[in-house]
């Protein structure tokens, strides 16, 4: 049980440290493309939109599956 606790505890180390990278990103004026990258399909009709990131949840896909390889080994 305990190395679960402390898969989490990276887990969410990580995700402290990417959303402090985006916000410091941000507010520096650094462009971060996630969710407009090319391939993602936006549609916009009269009263309607949809958006479907496909590209960005195959970007996110592949990060996340590297970063749990890297964290089991």
């Amino acid at each position: 049980m305990s190395d679960l606790g402390r898969l989490l505890i990276g887990i969410g180390l990580v995700l402290v440290a990417v959303g402090g990278v985006l916000v410091v990103a941000t507010r520096l004026g650094i462009p971060f493309p996630l969710g407009r990258l090319p391939g993602d399909i936006a549609v916009k009709r009269d009263g309607f939109s949809f958006y479907f990131p496909i590209t960005t949840s195959i970007v996110v896909s592949l990060v996340l599956s590297l970063l749990f390889y890297l964290l089991r080994r």
